[in-house]
């Protein structure tokens, strides 16, 4: 089968598909959206100057994943204009944002976003496409950037979002615009949710402070197919509700098709087809959630975000309020507010942000075992090879062989830090750090 006609029956079914992620890598997590590379080989050892096939520097600052398709590697980035001491403290003050917040907020001059298109064979730059400047953009948290939600692609295009600075649908052949979109919200903190592809729609989270909301737009046109605001939230100010999590798609026993979209204080599965809400749980007082959720065997597992993040697993056959009747487990302890979830083969794996790794039961929570890799961690982990690959800010890899037992494979340093996920193609890894893009073989 062609690869731009896999790519279109891929997209026209649930993200749960299979598909041969041989030679793609379409959105935040891979092919399936989970993390898991399948049929992969790739190093376990690798270094600076050890298995790096080709290492490309990248221009400007974005923490987004790199998406493939098609022989080509393609990645988002925020050029910014860095202001001097003086003109930061301004521009924070001008914003209206509080001094306290000062230390913890970046802020820039203006940006501009960007698309670029680099060879998956040599790690040349193909094309640079210019998508908007912004004048004057929002402070973001330190540790995010203007560039962090992932693209999505699709059969014959490329979908950039960048939160409240714009969605953008390019042609993968020409590098032509197709169509823009601007739905403003107040981020808080900067953009973070990805956007997602499921039939003939792109959906987007837009969970801000002002107003907190799903919307499905025509990935044809960028015209609005349906939006629905998120459920009440019990909250002192809309810092608190504000959320930055990817959707997933899945299909439970009874054949019904869901749009499962994590937010502040409640998981929320929607029909697909017209926003419709088909049930929620109250996960507590969870706040600016970025983990993406995992499915398997009809229950879907996510972490609450930040405050004190714990780890629920819900079943995903009921409707309305599920609070009191679907939850299966919750864990309260060594749960991440950054990086998603993994399962496989009955075990749910976590790094938290502080570099403890941890499996879980998947059936009944229990835990199976604790390790500490050291280091802050963003990135979500991948599994390929049948090895898991923690990356983290300190620019380390851990390689840990996934089982009841934990085994450390490797241990693997590159200059820079990891705050994108990786890809994996071609029995290769395609990772980045702040500063460049590497293919590992």
């Amino acid at each position: 089968m062609p690869a731009r006609l896999a790519f279109a029956v891929f997209f026209c079914l649930s993200v749960h598909c299979s598909v041969d992620a041989g030679d793609s890598w379409p959105q935040f997590r891979g092919p399936d959206g989970n993390g898991i590379a399948k049929d992969q080989t790739i190093p376990t050892e690798f270094g600076e100057s050890d298995g790096v096939t080709w290492k490309t520097d990248l221009p400007g600052l974005a923490w987004s994943s790199p998406v493939i398709a098609d022989g080509t590697i393609w990645v988002t980035t925020a050029i910014e204009r860095v202001p001097t001491k003086e003109e930061r403290l301004d521009l924070l003050k001008k914003n209206g944002i509080e001094e306290r917040k000062f230390k913890q907020l970046s802020i820039a001059k203006s940006i501009e976003l960007k698309l670029i298109a680099i060879s998956l064979k040599s790690g040349s730059v193909q094309k640079t496409i210019d998508l908007t400047a912004i004048d004057s953009p929002d402070a973001i948290h330190s540790l995010n950037s203007y560039a962090s939600p992932t693209p999505v692609i699709d059969a014959q295009h490329i979908y950039c979002h960048f939160g409240t600075y714009g969605t953008f649908c390019v042609d993968l052949t020409s590098g032509e615009l197709v169509w823009q979109r601007r739905l403003p919200l107040v981020h808080s903190v900067g953009p973070g949710s990805s956007p997602f592809l499921l039939k003939n729609m792109l959906v987007l989270i837009q969970d801000g402070v002002e107003r907190q909301y799903v919307t499905a737009l025509n990935k044809a046109t960028g015209e609005t197919l349906w939006e629905v605001d998120r459920p009440e939230m019990d909250a002192p100010t809309g810092d608190q509700k504000k959320a930055y999590s990817t959707p997933i798609a899945i299909t439970d026993k009874t054949g019904r098709e869901q749009l499962i979209c994590m937010a502040s204080q409640w998981m929320v599965a929607y029909s697909p087809e017209t926003g419709k809400e088909l049930w929620k749980v109250y996960h507590g007082k969870g706040f600016s959630v970025v983990p993406r959720p995992v499915f398997a065997d009809d229950i879907v597992y996510f972490s609450t975000g930040f405050g004190k993040p714990e780890l629920w697993a819900v079943k995903v056959d009921g409707s309305g309020d599920v609070t009191d009747t679907h939850v299966a487990w919750t864990v309260k302890q060594g749960i991440p507010a950054k990086p998603s979830p993994l399962i496989h083969d009955g075990l749910i794996y976590v790094v938290s942000d502080n570099g403890v790794a941890s499996s879980f039961d998947a059936k009944t929570g229990d835990p199976i075992w604790k390790e500490r890799i050291g280091g802050a961690y963003s990135a979500s982990p991948i599994l390929a090879g049948n090895n898991l690959y923690f990356g983290s800010h300190e620019g380390k890899v851990t390689v840990i062989h996934p089982g009841r037992e934990p085994k450390i494979v490797a241990e693997n340093q590159l200059d820079g830090k990891i705050m994108a996920s990786p890809a994996i193609v071609d029995n290769s890894i395609i990772l980045r750090t702040d500063k460049a893009i590497y293919r590992i073989d």
